[in-house]
């Protein structure tokens, strides 16, 4: 018998169709939203200039110029406008942004091991960013495209030069943003005076920062003569030309520490900009904080500005909605991860991190510093910058958060805003000398170098740290390897067992520090050994915990293996 019913059609493939059609439309839509295109350059002549190489480690390009010196710190002088700087910066630089971008993906590859949640990450960041040009001015747009051109093609894939070179300007405040961040936890202050010896302003910063050993190979001291603005100095990486430490011809000075943010829901300008704009158009700390009022940002900061012309420090704190300038009203400033101005105390974001995390610790030790040291002089000032003891000389264990030196610095600085001098840590960390750099000799004299010589005033070295020779200092070296190797067995999840040796040479490597005690209380429990933990998590309860949510999470797994072990004996 036929069957009269009607033959149902197969729309599978107009179906398929109609998908791949929307799933196009929203790529497109999604490459429109957030491709952004480089600014218009009227007069490109810059891009012809060749760069010449006299000498080893020294590379001219016309008054512009980069060498390395002694101490292996990179140092760049650049002049003109900005187009012209970003592409004689890009040529002089050429190999070291492209060893940046390499330590810096590789860090990240290291985080977020998994391709398929970084590429997640790489749309989650161009839609972030989608809007983050407007918020640029115009000349730092011109200096990052013209740095963008010497940008390697390795990582096209992830977006064009100039949209990788503008999106990492904002990856400082990104990552604070979202961890609310291990990653930066920075120190600073200043004093003048009655507590600086010649009673004039001095400030000390330690900018830990830190994104992988290879991250800080290649600092960059920066020289810039713009055509418009104050000549200044920075401490930098290859491809960036925001600030994070720097000082002007004027000796007015900027350092940034991060302070808890709001996830925001768009970039707006990133902090590095806006510290790079207070330090190339203001000599006093009013002309700073009127830079600071009329920009927006998406994280909060504070900005430590010293002052040669007023003689003094203070702190602009700003958040996305609210701003403070912070006067302490005394001859000395600390600034750490927390804001210290008036509509700021009583927030209770700001009280909880202060008082749950390192920052608090760390302020109230740069004060214990400052009263055993004043009246200061720049070695005081190093000494406190290399500071790994805590509360009273307690030792609190080497690389602990709270303690001032950290031993992850990029970088460590000191300035003397009045006589335009400024001291730089030279590798590793803060421990090895303090090269020093006279900002009116490097302006006038060195402004067009065409043979290679040392610029700093070495009669004024700060000698390196004496820690750097001694036993311990190998020891901490052994610990960082030790702890590498326990994080991989923590990531990969498995019982995997190390001898009895290891555990003991990696808790004689930092015996103060509590990680050595919790790191082994977690290896002990993967391999489901409650008893064994117990002991070693009441030991690292015993020492100083920098952040209240880690000693939480150990009194917790404590807690969790004095059940295992009840539950244990009771089945036996």
């Amino acid at each position: 018998m036929q069957d009269k019913r009607p033959k149902r059609r197969k729309k599978g493939p107009i179906v398929l169709l109609v998908m791949a059609v929307i799933i196009l439309f929203l790529l497109l839509e999604f490459h429109f939203i957030t491709h952004i295109d480089p600014p218009k350059i009227i007069n490109k002549e810059a891009i012809a200039k060749s760069v010449e190489n006299p000498e080893n480690d020294f590379y001219t390009c016309g008054n512009n110029w980069l060498k390395k010196n002694r101490s292996g710190l990179w140092e760049l002088y650049l002049e003109g406008e900005p187009f012209e700087r970003g592409v004689i910066n890009g040529k002089l630089t050429k190999d070291l942004i492209a060893k940046q971008e390499d330590a810096f993906i590789g860090q990240i590859r290291e985080i977020v091991p998994s391709p398929s949640y970084l590429k997640f990450l790489k749309y989650f960041i161009y839609w972030f960013n989608r809007n983050l040009d407007k918020y640029i001015p115009e000349e730092y747009k011109q200096e990052i495209y013209g740095i963008s051109l010497s940008a390697s093609e390795k990582y096209s894939f992830i977006g064009s030069g100039y949209q990788r070179m503008l999106n990492y300007h904002s990856a400082h405040d990104i990552g604070h943003t979202l961890q609310n961040l291990g990653l930066v936890g920075c120190t600073s202050f200043g004093v003048w005076g009655k507590n600086s010896r010649d009673s004039s302003l001095l400030i000390g910063r330690n900018f830990d920062f830190y994104a992988g050993d290879k991250f800080a190979e290649n600092k960059i001291v920066c020289f810039e003569k713009p055509n418009k603005g104050y000549p200044f100095m920075m401490v930098t990486w290859g491809g960036m030309i925001g600030v994070v430490s720097g000082m002007n011809d004027q000796g007015l000075t900027v350092t940034i520490n991060a302070a808890r943010s709001d996830i925001p829901l768009s970039a707006r300008m990133p902090v590095s900009i806006l510290a790079r704009e207070i330090l190339q158009y203001a000599r006093n700390i009013d002309e700073a904080y009127k830079i600071t009022l009329k920009q927006q940002t998406f994280v909060s900061e504070s900005f430590l500005i010293g002052s040669a012309i007023d003689g003094k420090a203070v702190t602009i704190e700003k958040t996305p909605s609210q701003i403070a300038l912070y006067d302490p009203k005394k001859e000395y400033i600390i600034c750490a991860n927390h804001f210290l101005g008036g509509i700021f105390c009583k927030d209770p974001k700001n009280r909880a991190d202060r008082d749950e995390n390192a920052s608090w610790y760390r302020s109230k030790r740069v004060l214990q510093d400052i009263t055993n040291k004043v009246p200061m002089n720049p070695s005081d000032v190093a000494a406190i910058l290399r500071d790994q003891s805590g509360m009273n000389e307690f030792s609190i264990g080497m690389g602990n958060e709270k303690s001032i030196n950290q031993l992850i610095a990029h970088h460590s600085i000191i300035f003397e805003p009045a006589k335009n001098l400024v001291w730089i840590s030279t590798n590793p960390w803060q421990l090895g000398s303090y090269v020093c750099y006279n900002l009116n000799k490097i302006f006038h004299t060195f402004a067009n170098l065409q043979h290679k010589i040392e610029i700093t005033d070495d009669d004024k070295i700060i000698a390196a740290d004496p820690f750097l020779r001694s036993t311990d200092y190998h020891h901490f070296l052994r610990f960082r390897e030790m702890r590498k190797v326990m994080n991989k067995l923590a990531e990969s999840g498995k019982d995997y067992r190390v001898p009895g040796s290891f555990i003991r040479e990696l808790i004689d490597s930092n015996p103060e520090n509590y990680e050595v005690y919790a790191m082994t209380g977690d290896y002990y429990l993967r391999l489901n050994l409650p008893d064994s933990s117990i002991g070693y998590y009441r030991k690292a309860l015993r020492k100083v915990i920098p952040r209240w949510k880690e000693k939480s999470q150990i009194i917790r797994k404590l807690a969790d293996c004095m059940v295992q072990k009840k539950e244990k004996e009771r089945d036996e």
